[in-house]
């Protein structure tokens, strides 16, 4: 495998990673991020953030004194990097979990007597506000910003795709065939919306790009040894 799509612009940093293993990189971002205008409701314990976009779409809509006051909330979060996210920007993190659904189960079983906001975007998955609902947890959904696809067709075939997020999926999907590549999916919810499309999926451990990226050099060297 020598030729891959991402379906996000990555770093310099990223693409060095994949120059150095001898394979070519095409990027394109498959979607579009906007944050909205959104009223901050009081009279809740702790926030819930499952995605970068949200916490970058909060932070951006709140003056430096509402940050401040909001710095005391205890907030539950859905990656690695959406907690450095929170704590750079002053926010404590009470948990971290891998995927929406582990972190609504978490939150189901210690947190029920607690109240939540839920940081999202437009597009978000139901199984966080399901199992909650489903708990009868006390929580409100803000929409703090909107995910618009941006669907590009390619002519060529790639032996990889990479995609970061359900939305990224039904974006590179509604233009072109999963086909024979491989899709390279940075968590379980974005590998579950790549089962409409295709078998071969391949998911890393933890849901980092960096790990992402170690999968499809490892999975490159043993097509070279095939």
């Amino acid at each position: 495998m020598k030729n891959i799509l991402s379906t996000k612009l990555l770093t310099p940093h990223q693409k060095t990673i994949l120059n150095e293993a001898g394979i070519h990189l095409q990027e394109y971002q498959a979607i579009n991020i906007t944050p909205k205008e959104f009223q901050l409701p009081a009279g809740f314990d702790n926030y819930i953030f499952t995605s970068q976009n949200a916490v970058e779409a909060f932070n951006r809509h709140l003056s430096d004194f509402q940050k401040n006051r909001e710095s005391g909330k205890a907030c539950f979060c859905v990656g690695e990097k959406t907690r450095l996210l929170l704590e750079n920007n002053g926010q404590k993190v009470a948990k971290v979990s891998q995927n929406a659904a582990d972190l609504a189960y978490f939150i189901a079983k210690y947190h029920k007597n607690e109240s939540f906001l839920f940081f999202c975007g437009n597009r978000r998955m139901d199984d966080l506000p399901g199992i909650l609902t489903k708990n009868k947890l006390h929580f409100k959904e803000i929409t703090v910003y909107d995910t618009e696809l941006n669907p590009q067709h390619f002519s060529e075939s790639f032996d990889g795709v990479l995609f970061f997020s359900p939305s990224g999926v039904k974006s590179f999907a509604m233009s072109n065939e999963i086909g024979r590549s491989v899709a390279f999916c940075i968590g379980n919810t974005t590998a579950k919306e790549a089962t409409l499309y295709t078998d071969s999926i391949i998911v890393p451990d933890t849901p980092t790009i960096e790990n992402l990226l170690k999968k499809v050099i490892s999975h490159n060297n043993l097509s070279l040894k095939k």
